[in-house]
């Protein structure tokens, strides 16, 4: 019975990047068919397990235009896509996505993040006006020191002085008595 590989897999409108994650695998096969069928065999381990898998990719590929690269820790494809255009997922609709297969995080890309801000609805703002704007920041608040609020200074009472207010309800020190 053959084992199933670590299968990880983000894209562009153009390709699909799939990495099959296999330490120091030995005869390694990889066969990509125009029709979208992406077949991988391999042994690997200490007690040199079989590893197969197929995925029955979303749509058609150009395989003239494939590329992919065996490396010591994992196996690189880079497909690409008969057509331009975003996949809903890796495989066949009709398909459940294998449990093996994960999302490259590292290499995902969102559709709108090839278009800038894609379909995003600034209501009408252009942010290109904000670039020229100078003094943000730099001191933008203007002087702290200059304030037109005063400052009352309080001072301390002296021991042995009781404070009392006076006709405004201020305190204020008391007269010594005599």
């Amino acid at each position: 019975m053959s084992r199933h590989p670590e299968v990880k897999w983000a894209q562009r409108p153009d390709k699909v990047y799939i990495t099959v994650s296999l330490p120091d695998a030995k005869n390694a096969k990889v066969n990509l068919e125009p029709d979208g069928i992406f077949t991988f065999s391999a042994s690997a381990g200490a007690e040199n397990h079989n590893y197969e898998l197929q995925l029955n990719l979303f749509d058609k590929v150009n395989v003239e235009e494939s590329k992919i690269n065996v490396g010591v820790r994992s196996i690189f494809c880079v497909v690409e896509k008969a057509e331009k255009g975003w996949w809903k997922k890796l495989v066949r609709a009709d398909e459940k996505t294998p449990h093996y297969v994960k999302v490259d995080w590292d290499k995902w890309a969102d559709e709108d993040d090839d278009n800038g801000l894609g379909d995003l609805d600034l209501g009408g703002m252009d942010f290109s006006k904000f670039a020229g704007m100078e003094g943000i920041g730099d001191d933008a608040m203007g002087d702290l020191d200059d304030t037109d609020d005063e400052v009352e200074e309080v001072s301390k009472p002296e021991e042995g002085k009781p404070e009392k207010p006076d006709e405004q309800g201020e305190k204020s020190e008391a007269a010594p008595s005599i």
